[in-house]
């Protein structure tokens, strides 16, 4: 599917918190440029429908380790949990008599799609059961189950929320509540009918059986990230390892080393070996030689000219760090050169070790409670109109690190009010109250970097999530602020997977994208998959025009901060507070 042309979006985004989801499914259901079906699994939640009965959420649930939560679909309390295959098609829905949605055929279209791929793998009878919404086994034999729950909402003629399949999940979580409000009739799962099909088998099944009935010729763009199965693999999981050595000795080149004999010296393709696992499951291998020399068009010259130099001494002066020296970005004499820099905050080491990122990794030390009014002061020393701030991630945190951005905007605005502030944040965790201080504080620009393609994102930032990002820019959106998100490409994706990353962040209304070719810090971090030529950058802008993105930043040597206030000028007049 060539991005922004109408049909569906079929993304399966792993375990995904419910609330993340909901943000997330709510920013496409109001987005006009397309359908997606998301399908995810949740933690441990219970969700209470519009008409839910308090009575049929029994004392069991405060002890189950459960989250509860209230939501605006129909339906009566019901359990998500993992094992458990949730899809939430986001559909534009014909009309009716009098231009009216008609409610309980789209129910009937969801059920039937349930049913289908229930069939198609082999269990049965099924179907429904009269008087009863969701999806049955042996609705007209002695001994009807509940395979599958549906609850739906639709709004400004689009569908939000749809069903819950049970695939294999504990069953006993059920028995903290009447599920739907049915006490006659217990609930079961494709694996407690004695089919054997794992998740991934079951969403490829409702996967293609969407494609068909719900996408223009059948044919839907999909987008799956990496599963997920263990609660760590959202946190932080190891240490960086600095330049390190070459992890596969047994690629060789020969090289005369002086003895007049050619010796087998290590080729430096390899990277660690769990960030090389990494890589194999989402099916990248290999890559490019570590010294293998930068085609032209990569190549940044240095120009370390007095305004540098002198830009320099003045953030030594305040011990102050920037993101330009820590991750080696390649623009950092043409920024310092036109006096604009990104400042980093809360310290200068990261809780995380992403992939392609070269930013401390030891033990982060506490947050220095001067940093704010230091930059403030260098913002002021250098005549700044436009200052970014970014951070390390503060998984140590509770806030994740969102006071040090609340603090640092409200310092820039109290000694130079006229300047405008970009933030580049973490998720800090999906943390709802951060991330709404942060918005509150009412930057410029919020910016929060998607980094890669959902197939790689376990591989490039293990400690993160591309449905937590999404949510995360979704929520800045809806909080009224300019939004702006950036990719990195040559780690192994195809162009197109950019195209449909840039459908998803143009589905959740980002305005502004930087797009950049990745360069390897070090023989530790991930393999260069491939080098992107400018013009492949042209047709990425391109495609990031056509789906309304307001400004697309494009080019190999483009990163996050590149040309930051022209883009944000480019989407929104110049404001402050």
């Amino acid at each position: 599917m060539t991005p922004g042309t109408p049909g569906l979006h079929v993304r399966w985004l792993g375990r995904v918190p419910y609330s993340e989801a909901l943000t997330l499914q709510r920013a496409w259901h109001a987005h006009p440029g397309g359908d997606w079906l998301m399908l995810c699994e949740h933690p441990h939640v219970y969700t209470l429908g519009v008409r839910t009965d308090p009575a049929n959420v029994l004392p069991g649930v405060a002890t189950s380790g459960a989250e509860v939560v209230r939501t605006d679909r129909g339906g009566d309390v019901t359990y998500h949990g993992p094992g458990q295959l949730v899809g939430y098609p986001l559909r534009t829905l014909p009309t009716r008599n009098g231009g009216l949605i008609d409610t309980p055929r789209w129910v009937h279209e969801v059920e039937d799609l349930v049913i289908d791929a229930v069939r198609h793998l082999g269990v049965g009878p099924v179907g429904r059961l009269g008087g009863f919404p969701g999806v049955w086994v042996d609705p007209e034999g002695p001994a009807p189950r509940k395979l599958a729950a549906i609850g739906v909402r639709i709004g400004a003629g689009r569908s939000l929320h749809g069903f819950a399949l049970n695939v294999d999940p504990d069953l006993s979580m059920f028995g903290h509540i009447v599920p739907c409000g049915i006490a006659e009739y217990p609930v079961t799962s494709l694996a407690a009918e004695g089919c054997d099909a794992g998740m991934r088998d079951v969403v490829d099944v409702v996967a293609d059986l969407a494609a068909r009935r719900w996408s223009t010729g059948g044919v839907a763009d999909r987008v799956d990230v990496a599963w997920r199965h263990r609660p760590g693999d959202l946190s932080a999981f190891s240490r960086g390892a600095g330049p390190g050595q070459p992890v596969r000795p047994d690629a060789h080149r020969h090289a005369d080393q002086g003895t007049g004999k050619p010796e087998a010296v290590p080729v430096t393709i390899g990277t660690t070996p769990r960030r090389a696992a990494r890589l194999a499951a989402a099916g990248v291998e290999g890559g490019l030689d570590v010294a293998e020399r930068k085609p032209e068009w990569l190549r940044a010259r240095l120009n370390a000219g007095e305004r540098f130099q002198d830009l320099r001494r003045k953030l030594r002066s305040l011990e102050l760090v920037t993101v330009c020296e820590e991750a080696g970005c390649p623009n950092i004499s043409e920024c310092w050169g036109e006096g604009t820099a990104t400042f980093m905050i809360n310290g200068e080491r990261c809780t995380r070790a992403c992939g392609f990122c070269l930013v401390d990794t030891r033990h982060p030390v506490a947050p220095d409670p001067g940093e704010p009014a230091r930059v403030a002061e260098a913002v002021d020393a250098l005549g700044l109109r436009f200052a970014v701030v970014t951070a390390v991630a503060r998984d140590d945190l509770a806030d994740g690190g969102a006071a040090g951005f609340v603090a640092t905007i409200d310092a820039i605005r109290a000694r130079t009010p006229s300047v405008e502030v970009e933030v580049l944040i973490p998720d800090c965790k999906g943390n709802p109250e951060a991330l709404d201080a942060i918005f509150a504080a009412r930057p410029a620009v919020v910016n929060h970097n998607l980094e890669t393609v959902g197939r790689l994102q376990r591989a490039v930032r293990p400690s993160a999530g591309y449905a937590r990002s999404l949510a995360v820019l979704a929520r800045a959106k809806q909080a009224g602020c300019t939004t702006k998100s950036g990719l990195v490409v040559g780690l192994g994706e195809t162009d197109d997977e950019v195209g449909e990353a840039l459908v998803d962040l143009a589905g959740v209304g980002v305005d502004i994208v930087t797009i950049g070719q990745y360069l390897r810090p070090t023989s530790n971090h991930l393999p260069v998959a491939r080098w992107v030529p400018p013009e492949t950058f042209t047709r990425y802008a391109a495609i990031g025009r056509t789906l309304g993105i307001g400004h697309v930043e494009a080019s190999p040597l483009t990163r996050s901060s590149y040309h930051a206030r022209h883009a944000a000028h480019q989407v929104a007049p110049a404001t402050v507070g």
